[in-house]
């Protein structure tokens, strides 16, 4: 049975564009997986750790091959457990909106969280940085008000789609494929044909990740 890890990063629920979507794109996919499980991770109700004190002074002495101390071995500890969530999936699936061209700053949180040596990365003097985790069918359905589909939206930078794609692919998780949901505010014909676009890139992901999985 194949698991999906789903990140909610969006906080406003039913009413969300990149929510709707993912659930469309996970029924789409359960409808040819019926076998598959589905971890929902909202980051708006998890209780994010901070990262700050001990958890960040536990990375310095990851980096330096510094024993830990107690304190840093707990927040250590706590820190592998999101890690391992994301590391059991065999498949991941991110839905977020584009927060002032980029991405909102508790999946920043997360990334934060889970970007870390020895558990989703390793640096070697020598080689330079390597992931850890091994590459899986990984996409992120990301809502965004203007139409950046095709660059710049009136002026505006697109800065969350190169994030994801280098976060991501620092941890192992690379050649994600990332789809805008977009626009969501606009002339009623613009927002008419992206949600046909917005459709047809959900059948195409839903598709591509039941090839992989089955």
């Amino acid at each position: 049975m194949s698991r999906i890890l789903h990140i909610e990063a969006s906080p406003r629920a039913d009413r969300s564009w990149s929510s709707k979507a993912a659930r469309n794109f996970l029924a789409q996919l359960k409808e040819q997986l019926p076998k598959m499980d589905v971890d929902h991770f909202n980051i708006w109700t998890a209780i994010l750790p901070t990262f700050d004190g001990a958890a960040i002074d536990a990375k310095y002495a990851k980096l330096s091959n510094t024993p830990l101390t107690d304190a840093q071995s707990r927040a250590w500890k706590l820190i592998g457990h999101y890690v391992a969530r994301l590391d059991a999936a065999d498949a991941i699936l991110i839905s977020t909106p584009m927060w002032n061209l980029g991405v909102p700053y508790r999946l920043k949180h997360l990334f934060d969280l889970v970007t870390q040596p020895g558990l989703s990365f390793s640096f070697n003097p020598a080689t330079g940085y390597s992931p850890l985790l091994r590459a899986r069918p990984t996409a992120v359905l990301m809502a965004t008000s203007g139409d950046f589909t095709e660059g710049p939206s009136y002026g505006r930078p697109d800065l969350a789609t190169p994030y994801l794609r280098t976060a991501l692919a620092f941890i192992g998780l690379k050649d994600a494929d990332i789809a805008h949901v977009s626009p969501t505010i606009g002339l009623a014909e613009a927002m008419e044909a992206g949600a046909r676009r917005t459709e047809g890139e959900v059948r195409r992901l839903a598709a591509s990740f039941a090839a992989r999985l089955a």
